[in-house]
Parts: C-alpha cells; structure tokens; sequence
C-alpha cells in the first residue's frame, strides 16, 4: 500500500468507526475536536485505571477511591427538585450494598438501567452521612465472558459525550476498536529513521499504542518518551529552519560609528554605561556590521538601562542614514519612551516622532509625512506604527519592548517596511529562563544586561497583612512628608473585571479617607479611563503635582517616576511573581531608599504565602523567573498558553527540559544538513510540523 493511500486511511471521518456514528460524531467533533482517526490517536488518556480487581460492598472504607463491583442494580427512582434532582439505585452483592446516582444525563441513564439485572459497575466512592456512594458509575451489563480491562486508559470527556452514554469505558472500547480497524503501518513516521535510531526512541505507531493501552510501565514510559521528544523536536526544529533563514538573510550594514552617537557618547549620557550596557552595544554592533539582518533578544532586569542601550543603537542607524523605531506596548510607555528620548537629545539636531492611536489629525499627518520623506529619523510609538498606512523612507533598525506583549505577526509586519527587512532589536524587563526563550525566542540571539547601574539601592519588599494596613498608611504618610511619592495598585482580572473595577473606586474612596484631599493630591489611572484622561493623570504624577497614584496594573511597564519611593500592592496575592516583580521595579529609580509593600488578605494559600516570601527574599528577576516557571508551569507565563509556540500535549518545558536540550542539538544538525528539508529522509519532517501547528506559528516570522 502506497503513503497516500495509508494517509487516507487515518484521515478517514470519525464517523464510520465502528460505534460512533453521525450523532456521536458531532458531539466529538464539537466538544473534542476529534473529526477523523488520526485525531482520536492523538487524544491522548491523562491517567490510568487499574479494572483488573473486582471488591466486594463489604470491603469498601473510608480509604477507598476508585473502585469496581458486579451487583445487581434495584430501587431505580428520582428524588429532589430543580438542579438538586438526581437519579438513584442501590447495587447489592452477597456482602452488602451500595447507592449510585448520577445528576446528569438521568433520562439516557434511567432508560438504559433494569431493575433485578446484573451489572459491572466502576467510579469513584464518596460518604455521606457516614453511608458509601457512587456519583456518575460507569455501568455495563455483566455477562461470564465480559472482559475486564486490566490498566484502563483516562480520557478527557464531556458532560454532553457521557449524556450520549460515552462513559471513559466506552471512549477505550472506540480507541480499541480504532486500533484494530487499522495497521501499524497505516499510521505516519515523523521522525526520520536515522534521528530515531541515534535516540532511542519507538517507532511512532508503537508509541501511539503504548500511551493509549500500555502492557507494562515501561512500555508506557518509553511511549510517553517518544511522544514528548516529537512535540519539543518540532518546535525546535522550526526555529533552527527560520534561524537559518535569518543566517542567510541579508542586512542593512551600519558601517560608521558617526557624529550623533560619539556626541551622545561623549557629552549626554546621563551616567557612566556598566560593564554589561558596553558589552551589549558590542554585540550588537558586531552584529550591524556583519551583512546579516540581526535578530537579538535583550533581557534586561527592571531598572538595568535598556532603553539607553536601544538609543545608542537607534543613534548608530541614524549616523549610517537609516531611520529607527521603537514600538512599545501600551501608550502610557511609549508616551513616556517619547519624552525620555527628546530629554537626552534636545542638543542632538535630530527630529523625534510621536505615532499612537491617539495622535490624530494634522498632528497624524504631519508625523506620516515625516517618516515617509525621511525628516523624522527616530519614531517612538505603539503598534500603530506597523499599520500599512505607515511608509518609511528607510528604516534600518526596529526596537520592540516588552515583546511578550506583541504577536510574532506584529514582528512580522516590520520586516516588510524596507526593501531588505530592518534589524530586529526585541527588549524584555521580564527575564526569561533559559527552557523557556529556547522556546519562544529560540530564532533569536540573546544578550543580557545583568548589572544595574551605580547607586541603585535595593528595594526593600516588606509582606503585610490587612490587620495591619493602619500603620502601612502612617508609614505612607511618613514618606509623603518626606517629598517622596506613592503607588498604590490594585488587580484587574478580565475574568472578573466589573467586580475588580468596583473594588478599585472603592479603594480609591478609602485612600481619599486616609489622605484626605485638603493635605494630599491623588490621581487615578485604570484601562476604562478614555486615554486622555489617563494620560492627564499620570502626567499629575510624573511632574509631582499629585502624591498618591492609585492604578490597575496599566503602570506594570516602563513608567519612570525618580521621586516614588513606595510601591503598595493590593491583594498581592492575586498577582503571578513576575508581575509582582514588574510591579516592584516602577519604585527603586531614584538615590532614596525605596519600598515595594504587599498588601494580602489574613488568610492566604500555602502558594500565595510562597510567591510574597520569594518577593521579600530576593530582588533578582532571573531567580524569580525562575521561581515563577515552578510554581506555575512554562505554559501560564507571560500569556503564552494559546501561543503556537506552546501547544504541547505531553511536553513539559520545565520537566523536559533535559529531551529539549536533545531535540535542540539534533533540529539543528538537521536545518544545518538540508534547510529546506528537500532531503528523501526527511520528507516526513514536513508532515511532522503540518501535524504540530509549528508551521503556521514559526512561518509568520520566516
């Protein structure tokens, strides 16, 4: 049988496997996703069951959890009103007997249920009033031949699937019956014979049928293996294939270190650059020179002086006759970008614009004007700087911050704004450990800013409870006294947003309690705010007209306020330690002593208490990085759940990290070997990243 015919075979609609059907099928296909053969493969169980062992009622405690009886089932009847109403029967053997019931799916249950018949029944046991039960059995007519499963595969299921009577039991009779209606060969190879052999690792269909129905332990880890070091080697070998596509593509050569970088060098910089702020302009001056287009990540902790090293590149673009730009993400940050910038060059005679979705108008056009005829040579703005309206007469350097907010299309759009795509400069305040940028930024080259500059004293992270706000307000005060000044920030969770708006004016009316407005000026800023105001209001606080800035996580990035000496966290406990840590590096930027005051609730869970100590004992964002990917698992972090870069089934990048190191080194000996993957061998390898969503994910930067 040829490959295309085998295809066939697997992508044949769910539908005409034996047992499910057009109405079955539709629910698999609404609520699974599951539309043909290959993608019930793919549904992978999530734990297993041992069905081998049959107890008797008598034998059931309190320490019993899952468990299976044959009995015969009696007393079929419904009880309760309204959402409490529930299906019962009571299962009874020779030594005692037992209630199951089921809340959902009670007519398709009563239907199928007899009373006086024999019944082999599985679920989980809870007690109620002291008496055994078991909610939502599964249940099957026994009969002398029935066949017990042994380890019992456990597959993700819906209410609406078990309503249509497919229980898991019966989910593993259709995967079973699934397996025999094809062949192993039937089932695609991605993995090309040579990369399985050099790693040890099962043979694809082989894998499938381990994971799905294991005969042993170890047949199920090699299985599981096998399967993870597929998911992690397509992700890296899509980003070793764009690597070397950006290794061959050609790049704007920065050639002279001219007069608009040597006079800021020289005369405007306001503090002597540290060891690894020189070391960074190295790199990426090397990386100007080389005729390549550079692609470089820049980690740098809250406070390291990254957008003065993003200026001193901006200035060696302008000196070689090319435009540069920096995108920032919210327009609070670019706003504030803008008039950092034109500070430090009002001596420098070099043109600054502004471009937001606020800037409307004549002052629109004329910024469109001036990028397009080449006159502004330095734009600062949002993402609407990369609409298509937007024409540059020459860029030759792009500067994204905080790049976990942007899509890989939005970096994708700048490189069509020049005739030969512009140098990528991508900057983040949130460091990344290293198993995750091997992930999301594995196209990219990384330099890091690990030193902050002199005289930066650290932040002192002080974890209070709400007993205690009376002095944290004194203490407050003290400070405001002092001439100093104060954020006070409140969370803002989509999911609860209406709920989370209230608590934050409400917070705002006690903090007009506790200052009153005769002694103290408070300003507000929240998303809901119209961007005007918002602005209005952060700049009362940026020019020090307001003492008290209470805000919504809107003020996580980039706002530079020397003055501000405390950071007040409200509900801590509701943030993620990055975020916490974003939070935090708002304060501290200024030659006074700053403090960052988490505000919890009495009491907190035992992983909220864990995230405030971490915060008080440390204030470096690579460990805390860290400490964040433990707690919460690569896939929670920065947003990154839905990324294509991340849709692992099995992989784990925390866990796996040692497979993602193996699957690394050999992407990269395969691009290297045929980037084009035009190989006979590795045919299959373009399956394999159809198959993994890498494709469409990686393709848009590439």
């Amino acid at each position: 049988m040829n490959v295309a015919v085998r295809d066939l075979k697997i992508k044949t609609p769910i539908e005409f496997l034996r047992g499910v059907g057009p109405a079955r099928a539709a629910i698999l296909r609404s609520d699974l996703n599951i539309h043909t053969f290959e993608d019930l493969l793919g549904h992978y169980p999530y734990r297993y069951f041992d069905r081998s062992e049959i107890l008797s009622i008598n034998q059931i405690n309190e320490q019993s959890e899952w468990i299976q009886l044959i009995g015969t089932i009696t007393n079929i009847g419904e009880e309760g009103d309204g959402p409490k109403r529930r299906l019962l029967a009571t299962l009874y053997d020779q030594t005692g007997r037992i209630e199951l019931l089921w809340f959902q799916g009670r007519a398709h249950v009563k239907k199928t249920l007899q009373d006086g018949v024999k019944y082999l029944v599985f679920g989980k046991v809870s007690f109620f009033n002291g008496r055994a039960n078991i909610a939502h059995p599964e249940i099957e007519l026994y009969n002398q031949d029935i066949n017990l499963l042994g380890r019992q595969p456990v597959y993700s299921s819906t209410q609406k699937l078990i309503s249509r009577g497919i229980t898991n039991r019966s989910f593993s009779k259709l995967t079973q019956a699934l397996f025999q209606s094809i062949k192993p060969e039937d089932i695609p190879e991605f993995l090309p014979e040579r990369v399985r052999q050099n790693f040890n690792l099962l043979p694809r269909a082989a894998a499938l049928a381990g994971i799905h129905f294991p005969q042993s332990e170890e047949e199920l880890n090699n299985a599981i293996h096998r399967l993870k070091w597929e998911e992690l080697f397509a992700s890296q070998l899509m980003i070793a294939l764009v690597r070397q596509q950006h290794a061959a593509q050609v790049g704007w050569k920065f050639e002279r270190v001219g007069a608009f970088f040597n006079d800021f060098y020289n005369n405007h910089l306001p503090f002597q650059l540290t060891n690894a702020q020189q070391r960074v302009v190295r790199e990426i001056r090397k990386d100007t020179l080389s005729g390549r287009q550079m692609n470089r990540l820049l980690q740098g902790d809250v406070g390291s002086g990254k957008t003065i090293v993003a200026l001193m590149c901006a200035l060696l673009a302008i000196d070689n006759g090319f435009q540069a730009c920096i995108m920032a993400p919210t327009e609070i940050l670019a706003r504030q970008h803008y008039d950092s910038v034109r500070s430090l060059l009002q001596e420098i005679d070099i043109q600054v614009g502004l471009l937001t979705g606020t800037v409307k108008g004549k002052e629109r056009k004329a910024a469109l004007s001036g990028i397009a005829d080449g006159s502004i040579a330095l734009v600062i703005g949002t993402h609407a700087m990369i609409e298509d309206s937007v024409q540059y007469k020459n860029l030759g350097l792009a500067v994204i911050d905080e790049q976990h907010r942007f899509g890989v299309s939005q970096r994708a759009k700048l490189w069509k704004k020049n005739t030969i795509p512009p140098h990528i400069l991508v900057m983040t305040a949130t460091p990344i450990p290293r198993t995750l940028a091997m992930t999301l930024y594995g196209d990219l080259e990384v330099s890091v800013i690990d030193e902050l500059p002199p005289g930066r004293k650290e932040i002192l992270t002080l974890h209070r409870l709400e007993n205690q706000r009376a002095r944290v307000m004194q203490f407050l005060k003290s400070e405001i006294e002092k001439g100093r000044q104060v954020y006070i920030v409140y969370p803002l969770i989509e999911e609860s947003e209406k709920l989370d708006y209230e608590s934050l004016l409400a917070g705002y009316e006690q903090v007009r309690i506790w200052f009153p407005e005769h002694q103290y000026k408070v300003a507000m800023v929240h998303g809901r705010q119209a961007a005007e105001e918002r602005q209005r209001n952060m700049d009362r606080f940026i020019k020090g007209e307001a003492n008290i800035l209470v805000a919504t996580t809107v003020i996580e990035v980039g706002v530079n306020v020397p003055n501000a000496s405390v950071m007040v966290v409200e509900s801590a406990e509701r943030f993620g330690l990055s975020q916490l840590h974003q939070l935090r590096g708002r304060v501290g930027r200024g030659a006074e002593q700053s403090y960052c005051i988490l505000l919890t609730g009495e009491k907190i869970g035992e992983d909220s208490r864990q995230r405030m100590k971490i915060m008080c004992e440390s204030s470096n964002g690579f460990y805390i990085a860290e400490q964040d990917l433990h707690l919460r698992g690569g896939g929670d972090l920065y947003g990154t759940r839905q990324s294509g870069a991340l849709k692992f089934k099995l992989a784990d990048i925390l866990k796996d990290s040692a497979i993602m190191e193996e699957t690394r080194i050999a992407a990269q000996q395969v691009a290297a070997n045929d980037p084009q993957l035009q190989q006979p061998e590795h045919q299959c390898l373009n399956s394999l990243l159809d198959n993994s969503g890498q494709q469409s994910y990686w393709s848009k930067i590439s």
